[in-house]
Order: C-alpha cells, then sequence, then structure tokens
C-alpha cells in the first residue's frame, strides 16, 4: 500500500523537527548556565563541567570559566538528543506533569545509572543535601521546558492541520 503525501506535510514535519531541535539545544544552554550560575553561586558542587570535561580531562583550564562554556555548549548538544527521544516518546501528552516525572527519571539516570561515567562525582547518596535539591530542581525545570515546549509545538501543529 503506497502513502500518498499531501503537498506541504514534508515541510511541516521539517518545522516541528526543527522547532524540537531548537528546543533542545537552546534549553540545555539555558539550564546549563542556570546550573554553571547555581554553582558559581556554591548551591550545588555538580556543574556542566563535572559531567563533561572534569570526568575525562584533569588539567587547569577545565576549572575556568572556558571549560563551562565548552561544558554547556555541549550540553545543548546532548539536549537535542533528549529533545528527539522527548518528542518521539512524549509528545503527545500535554501540561507540565509529564516533565516533572520526565526531570527526575532524568535525574536518576545521570546520578543513579549513569555515575559510573562520572568518576569525578559522588554517588547521589554521598552528596550533600544542597546539590541534590538543587540539581533534581534544574533537572525539572530543564525537562518541564523541554516537554513542554515540544508538546505545545506539536499540538499547535495538530490545531493548524484542523
Amino acid at each position: 500500500m503506497r502513502r500518498v503525501q499531501h503537498k506541504g506535510q514534508g515541510k511541516d514535519k521539517d518545522k516541528l523537527a526543527l522547532k524540537t531541535l531548537s528546543t533542545g539545544f537552546f534549553g540545555g544552554l539555558i539550564w546549563g548556565s542556570v546550573a554553571a550560575i547555581a554553582g558559581f553561586l556554591n548551591f550545588t558542587s555538580v556543574t556542566p563541567k563535572s559531567f563533561f570535561l572534569r570526568s575525562w580531562l584533569v588539567v587547569e583550564w577545565t576549572d575556568k570559566w572556558i571549560g563551562e562554556v565548552i561544558s554547556i555548549l555541549l550540553l545543548g548538544i546532548v539536549s537535542i538528543i533528549w529533545a528527539f527521544i522527548y518528542y518521539a516518546v512524549l509528545k503527545k501528552f500535554e501540561g507540565v506533569f509529564p516533565g516533572v516525572v520526565t526531570g527526575v527519571v532524568l535525574w536518576f539516570i545521570v546520578f543513579g545509572l549513569l555515575q559510573a561515567l562520572f568518576h569525578n562525582i559522588k554517588p547521589f547518596y554521598q552528596l550533600d543535601s544542597d546539590t541534590i535539591l538543587t540539581t533534581v530542581c534544574l533537572f525539572v525545570l530543564y525537562s518541564v521546558f523541554v516537554g513542554y515546549s515540544i508538546s505545545f509545538a506539536y499540538h499547535q501543529h495538530i490545531n493548524e492541520k484542523n
């Protein structure tokens, strides 16, 4: 059976994919920057450079501002992957709640399952309460931003078609 593609349907999907890509990238930039500021203000001992650079490189420049900037950019790129996963699995769910749940799940994945990859970060049960609370909140806010934006764009796209 052959699919009939209506005129402009491919363009609409490309537009939605571009929105998902930009949402993921800018979500990573924005919330990575907030995490870096939270680390600077001593709300958390874990910042983006803790994951992306300090786990594999132990050189002086990774502990300076340039290391944080590079890590935030890398976080933006990795966030694109998360945005497309969210789009593929959860785009139909409306509201904030799916973002809250995925933020907590993502936190447990990063600090629980993937902790072995980040040897310079203590296991979550050894982290101080400020770091745990701050990082959980940042992951939830990040995931709500990405999830709500993707869901909103998807439902707006569906409503425009009807």
